[in-house]
């Protein structure tokens, strides 16, 4: 039995879903479908999830002019499909609900109104079961998903003998807190549902469909046609996903990885593509020794760079340092050091709002030599098992960038060694992109 989950930009109109039709009926296998909310249909539309986060924050006088749009789009796929639904009173009920709501979960709900509609159409095209969400996928009183309950839970509602005696439709994107309200994954979370829904039924695949033919090499918008990657491990997938490869939710992989059920990442436009397979454990023989899978990376970083003489002797002043970014709600991504240097690398989007305040904090409670801001940084992560007690691979990246003139800022290897994360100067992003492409690509 598969899963087949399928994103916005292959739900985005009644000819996308169409397609998608097609793909499940193409093989008995695919008893699991997770649907997305429909996403654009070009550069400048919108996405049905974007319009009503609109709709919740917009005042009563504005909320009608989105109103008017997401049933158009809903009712629009409705009447071409010839699905028998009235948009108009699903949406209505939506409205009530959300009146009633209190608290901070009243925009998680309106949110995943998306999904849940989109599944309702699809399980009457299909004649499959339609399988709220809600009512297996659960969160702790943290907001944190709870995977053991939620197994549980499929198990007690027979969810894998439904699926394998009519075929399932599940809305992606939600579950539920333990009080009953609607509470979403982060964007991009209908993936992280397909790979539950996988793991409950005990699935021999996860079919990703989006509206590419798997993961590339390096990004599409910097290196022209790169290199498809055919195969990678899980492992090698969550540091690409992490450093900015969004093909797939990073957070997907956790609810698959402990039953080794592989993923295939696949092109709703091109069916007959391969795609990415994403498994657990690649073996040695596949790979070229020295080789590397990907290149990822990411713009808009600061580094905080404290000097301080004996540092390695004061007990606690790294966790000085991470106590001051946690106080300021900042997430911390890398923290090169050496014997009397520490970097604290972060993304700019919060960084930039409370930097005088954490210099101020770090000046009075660290005691630095010298303490100063890096801006304009970015990132860029090479990824690659087979890197790993490799000799040269390292040379070879800093070489490439070398001959590029490009000046690295910052390395950092991460303790797995399958990845090496290196700093450079954003208007050097996509040189330093192109440059270790080219010496590995070949």
């Amino acid at each position: 039995m598969k899963v087949a989950k399928f994103g916005g930009t292959s739900l985005a109109d009644a000819n996308q879903i169409k397609k998608v039709v097609e793909i499940v009926k193409s093989d008995p296998e695919r008893r699991c479908v997770v649907v997305s909310a429909p996403g654009k249909r070009n550069p400048n539309d919108d996405k049905i999830t974007d319009m009503l986060y609109l709709w919740a924050r917009s005042p009563n006088s504005e909320k009608l002019i989105f109103e008017k749009t997401i049933i158009s789009r809903y009712q629009g796929i409705i009447d071409i499909l010839g699905v028998n639904m009235d948009f108009r009173s699903h949406f209505e009920d939506a409205k009530k609900s959300f009146g009633e709501i209190a608290g901070k979960n009243k925009e998680d709900y309106i949110a995943s109104r998306g999904e849940y509609w989109m599944a309702m159409i699809m399980a009457n095209i299909l004649d499959y079961d339609f399988v709220d969400a809600k009512k297996f996928i659960v969160f702790d009183n943290c907001g944190l998903f709870n995977l053991p309950r939620t197994e549980k839970l499929a198990a007690k509602m027979s969810l894998r003998q439904t699926a394998k005696k009519k075929g399932i439709v599940v809305p992606g994107f939600y579950g539920r807190m333990s009080d009953g309200t609607i509470k979403t994954f982060s964007r991009g979370g209908s993936d992280i549902t397909g790979a539950i829904i996988a793991a409950c039924v005990g699935a021999s695949l996860y079919e990703n469909f989006t509206d590419v033919s798997g993961i590339f090499m390096a990004d599409p918008r910097i290196i022209k046609n790169p290199r498809r990657i055919e195969k990678l491990t899980y492992r090698e997938l969550r540091e690409l996903a992490y450093m900015g490869a969004n093909v797939l939710h990073d957070e997907s992989i956790f609810p698959v990885r402990r039953l080794k059920i592989p993923i295939n990442i696949r092109n709703t436009n091109r069916p007959g593509d391969k795609g990415t397979m994403v498994v657990a454990k690649i073996n040695e023989q596949e790979r070229i020794p020295g080789s590397i899978i990907g290149i990822a990376g990411k713009k808009g970083f600061s580094v905080v760079k404290i000097e301080k003489n004996s540092m390695d002797y004061e007990i606690g002043f790294l966790r000085r340092v991470c106590q001051i970014m946690e106080d300021h709600h900042i997430n911390i991504e890398h923290i090169p050091s050496g014997i009397d240097t520490l970097s604290v690398v972060a993304e700019n989007s919060k960084f930039n709002a409370v930097s005088d305040a954490i210099i101020k904090e770090l000046k009075k409670k660290c005691n630095p030599d010298a303490i100063s801001v890096e801006a304009e940084m970015a990132l860029v992560c090479i990824v690659g098992s087979a890197m790993a007690n490799t000799p040269g691979v390292s040379a070879k990246i800093f070489g490439a960038v070398a001959g590029a003139g490009v000046n690295v800022k910052m390395i950092n290897q991460g303790s797995s060694e399958i990845s090496i994360i290196i700093g450079v100067n954003e208007k050097d992003y996509e040189t330093t992109i192109y440059a270790i492409y080219d010496e590995f690509a070949d």
